[in-house]
């Protein structure tokens, strides 16, 4: 597991909390730049689909947060130290700050990757 700060521990352990709470693919949270949290699952619907990092990014950016520090994704899936984030999350992340690490889980949690 990677060596996380306290305040990254916690995105991931929102992001898997809320994952676990909607039974979704994926949990995700971030941290917007004056330390507030943000948390969401993935968007699945007819009309709308959001990976659950673009759900949680356009809950921070509708709250007026103007940049964020990090990012967590929790998977359903296994994650292997070869996996990348999605491209559609790396971007929706830099929007907001194109240096914030991307923490990558699996189920139980564990960061595998960090990008």
């Amino acid at each position: 597991m990677a060596d996380l700060s306290s305040e990254d521990e916690k995105l991931v352990t929102l992001a898997r909390a809320t994952r676990a709470r909607n039974g979704g693919a994926e949990g995700a949270a971030v941290r917007d730049d004056t330390g507030r949290t943000y948390a969401a699952s993935t968007v699945d619907l007819p009309s709308l689909k959001l990976t659950a990092l673009q759900a949680a990014v356009t809950m921070a950016v509708a709250s007026g947060a103007r940049g964020l520090e990090a990012g967590a994704v929790v998977s359903g899936a296994v994650v292997s130290e070869a996996d990348a984030p999605a491209d559609a999350d790396r971007a929706a992340l830099s929007d907001l700050n194109a240096s914030a690490p991307l923490h990558l889980a699996g189920p139980d949690g564990a960061v595998r990757v960090t990008a």
